[in-house]
């Protein structure tokens, strides 16, 4: 915060397998409004799905028997807030992974990648914490109250900080805050040195302290600060060293070397998963002030550069993904937390902010951070969590043979997975090429069957005004080829970053009934924009499409008559636009009448309409509701689906919804009758599932070693999702 080889899939295949289903029709009319989809019971599908499984498992090169719901038992799990819920095996456990977070002040992972830290370190994921900055601020140990009267000690206070961070993981490895740490320095790769604490208790909890100097102001231009080295405004960025650090000489970074320390923090940790702050928060409307810490975007633009780097420089490494996290703007958002984990997440903040003033860590500095002391729960920060970007469900899709394609950014490429068949060997993943994508791909089927991928592409410059983010895809170069065509790109509707730090969503892409496909994103301003591609195969400019207040991701889909609707959240409901009939214009922005959401939405053409998926605030309940052209655009049949709380997207495919549920895990709830099942699966951004013919359902999730992972259900009474299986190779080059 601070001031202010392929594996085996086992699949389940339904007695009869149809034909390939059509993009944006309309199934019949459900027998039940749980999913809002039909489900029909198949009486012999039992036998058949154990035979079709064995048979698939066999031909992809490795023996799998599913046995009914006894797939459902022998993994432990966190205590599910429903107790009906169950656990569901995997035939090859994942690997744990290797979590790097880094972000510019201590406490900024507490209030903004919380609970996810905690469940990585629950699970015994090695995990690493990295702080750019001091947080020295006004080196002021003290509540508002008392300020006056505290005099000021920047490395003092900078200690404070460390101290209450090391309690508060502590706290969350073994329990016991007063857990010892071993602490020393090693040089950086930009030739300064830096603090290593390893957790002797529990040695994979790792935390890094950089030390350089803060900004000490959230909005106003500070030279000697992140932003400033970043701007060019100062050659060098001075450390402020704690005091008690084991590192005894200052140091001096340039904007080069500060990309080069975190590079050589890269190297030496070998992360799967990287944690980072958002780089483009964007502005308020009417002030243009910064909605984030600048220290927390510029930090994550040296992050940025430093992965692009790393991805550069080091082949013989783990793959890894990216997640980006919305900072201060949390507080202005919907509570995406339920109860329990918002308390799980104070209680971290109270011990970082050290209330009982006991001094347990034996420091005349103090034991944690009395600033926060007053209100720990900072403006509402812990009682919500949000991904600035990763928050898409449509990047696994299914072509007319039933194969299965799988699309995610690894490295900052698109990484794609291919399955051909249903039973087809698994590939990948393969890069495609083009390097600083970013996370959030979108894929759509062309009206000619061939699969598109949308997303964006952050850019770097010599000057500072030349960072960028633009909109690109990228289309199949035949029907079934692995083979995609270079990435194109569509711009931004974005004048400068210097305007709105390039905020623009990840993309939204549909094909409506003649065929045309249009992108949309949401842009700075909090407004909608789009472009639509003509039948000539260019595109129109960006559109605006009007809308206020809108936040994350838009979402859209096709109704059965073929007519395109959009989806966008903002602080209080959903607003929506409607095409009059497919080829024409988007209508204007329109109010649905849905009540306030989590900001991730799920869309799909369903019941003659489209449907919405999204949670419950303060809940982590998932509701639904059908939209349809009644009189305008209009929702019908909320309803609350229940569910294992949790946070994030859910995927709804056919009787399937997923989502992150309470601890971390994924949750499937997979037909009317049947309890929420727990996976034994942490995974990054959002899960995302298909059909697969008319009754069989894949989803897929990348675990926190950027890896694959697919399973499968068919439409039937005791439907239950498959164990889960990994594509390609373990991810853990040493």
């Amino acid at each position: 915060m601070s001031d202010g080889p392929p594996s085996s899939l086992a699949v389940a295949v339904p007695a009869s397998e149809p034909g390939p289903t059509v993009p944006g029709a309309a199934p019949e009319a459900s027998a039940t409004t749980r999913h809002g989809h039909d489900h029909v019971g198949h009486p012999r599908a039992r036998t058949v799905v154990k035979a079709i499984a064995l048979l698939a498992a066999t031909a992809a090169g490795g023996m799998l028997i599913l046995r009914g719901n006894e797939a459902l038992t022998g993994l432990d799990a966190p205590t599910a807030p429903d107790s009906r819920a169950t656990t569901a095996t995997a035939a090859d456990s994942p690997d744990p992974g290797r979590v790097l977070q880094i972000v510019a002040h201590p406490d900024d992972d507490l209030y903004f990648m919380n609970p996810d830290l905690g469940y990585s370190i629950a699970s015994g994921h090695p995990v690493t914490s990295v702080y750019l900055t001091s947080g020295e601020a006004d080196g002021i140990n003290a509540a508002a109250g008392k300020a006056a009267s505290t005099p000021p000690n920047k490395p003092a206070y900078a200690e404070a900080r460390q101290n209450g961070i090391r309690a508060a993981y502590a706290k969350m490895a073994t329990g016991d805050r007063s857990s010892a740490w071993k602490r020393s320095v090693i040089p950086t790769k930009g030739g300064g040195h830096a603090e290593v604490d390893v957790l002797v208790a529990r040695p994979q909890v790792n935390l890094v302290w950089l030390q350089m100097r803060e900004a000490g102001n959230v909005y106003q231009d500070v030279p000697d600060s992140l932003h400033g080295l970043w701007d060019g405004k100062v050659p060098h960025l001075e450390s402020v060293l704690a005091s008690g650090t084991p590192v005894r000489h200052g140091f001096t970074y340039t904007r080069d070397q500060v990309v080069q320390t975190i590079v050589g923090i890269l190297e030496r940790y070998r992360p799967t998963t990287i944690r980072t702050q958002d780089p483009t928060p964007g502005r308020f409307r009417d002030t243009k002030r910064y909605t984030d810490h600048q220290d927390h975007f510029y930090g994550a633009r040296f992050v940025q550069m430093a992965t692009a780097a790393y991805a550069e420089q080091f082949k013989d490494r783990p793959h890894f993904t990216v997640q980006n996290y919305v900072g201060y703007f949390n507080g202005s958002l919907p509570r995406a937390l339920g109860p329990g984990e918002a308390k799980e997440k104070l209680d971290i903040l109270d011990t970082y902010a050290w209330l009982d003033k006991e001094n347990h860590c034996g420091s005349e500095a103090g034991c944690g951070d009395l600033k926060v002391a007053e209100h720990p729960s900072g403006n509402g920060w812990t009682q919500s969590i949000n991904y600035a970007r990763g928050t898409g469900t449509t990047w696994l899709t299914s072509d007319a043979e039933h194969g299965l394609w799988a699309f995610k950014v690894l490295d900052g490429q698109v990484a794609l997975w291919h399955r051909s068949g249903l039973i087809g060997r698994w590939t990948g993943p393969l890069l495609l090429p083009g390097t600083g994508m970013d996370q959030g791909i979108s894929t759509v089927t062309l009206k000619d069957g061939r699969i598109a991928a949308f997303g964006t592409r952050t850019s770097f410059g010599e000057k500072p005004a030349d960072y960028r983010r633009e909109v690109v895809y990228a289309v199949q170069q035949a029907l079934g080829s692995q083979e995609f065509g270079a990435w194109q790109s569509l711009g931004t509707p974005e004048a400068s970053d210097a305007d709105w730090t390039s905020d623009i969503s990840a993309p939204a892409v549909s094909v409506d009934g003649t065929g045309a496909l249009a992108v949309y994103v949401r842009d700075g301003a909090s407004t909608l924009r789009g472009r639509v591609r003509h039948p000539d195969g260019t595109w129109g400019p960006w559109e605006a499409h009007g809308g206020a207040d809108l936040h994350g991701t838009p979402v859209t889909a096709t109704d059965g008559t073929g007519r395109r609707m959009v989806f966008a959240a903002t602080s209080k409901s959903v607003t929506g636009w409607l095409q009059p009939g497919p080829g024409a214009p988007l209508g204007p922005a329109t109010p649905t009448g849905l009540p306030e959401t989590t900001l991730p939405l799920t869309a799909e053409g369903r019941e003659g309409g489209v449907r919405v998926w999204f949670r419950k605030p303060g809940s982590g309940n998932v509701r639904t509701a059908l939209m349809t052209d009644e009189e305008g655009l209009k929702a019908t049949g909320l309803t609350d689906l229940g569910g294992l709380q949790g946070f994030g997207s859910v995927t709804a495919s056919g009787h399937l919804l997923a989502g992150r549920s309470a601890g971390g895990l994924l949750g499937a709830d997979v037909g009317e009758g049947q309890p929420w099942q727990r996976s034994p699966l942490m995974f990054v951004g959002a899960p995302s599932s298909t059909m697969t013919g008319k009754n069989l359902v894949s989803l897929a999730v990348v675990g926190l070693d950027a890896r694959l992972y697919v399973t499968s259900s068919a439409d039937e009474p005791d439907a239950y999702l498959a164990p889960w299986q990994p594509v390609g190779p373990r991810n853990t080059t040493p």
